[in-house]
């Protein structure tokens, strides 16, 4: 049983920082590409970075510049470092498998989501 659990979200000012932690069990990061995606309400869920296996990085233009995608594989374990946060980055943040094909990130997924994990920008 896949599962994946996303971490590190919480209330930042505007211009901080935040690092987010996704683990996974029941499958091998390592043979895939993975994303982060978010969700804030109201609004569909966006992919906003991708990292290949072999650590090729893609971003979505609202954050390129600011977040970096990284992954562990020894560890199961993708990353987003968050800076420079935006009021507008606020949403729950997911982690899961995606795709890219040039610049063109797609959403991908292994059958199933984490509960993911909070980010707040706000004064």
């Amino acid at each position: 049983q896949v599962q994946l659990v996303e971490s590190g979200g919480g209330l930042v000012q505007p211009g901080g920082s935040l690092k987010l932690s996704c683990v996974g069990f029941g499958i091998v990061f390592r043979f895939n590409s993975m994303g982060w995606y978010r969700q804030a309400p109201g609004k569909q869920r966006e992919l906003v970075a991708v990292i290949t296996p072999g650590g090729t990085t893609t971003y979505g233009d609202s954050v390129k510049g600011r977040f970096t995608i990284s992954r562990e594989n020894a560890k199961n374990t993708v990353f987003l470092q968050m800076n420079s946060l935006k009021p507008e980055d606020t949403a729950v943040y997911y982690c899961n498998k995606a795709r890219v094909t040039g610049a063109t990130m797609t959403y991908s997924d292994f059958g199933s989501w984490g509960q993911g994990t909070q980010v707040t920008v706000s004064t």
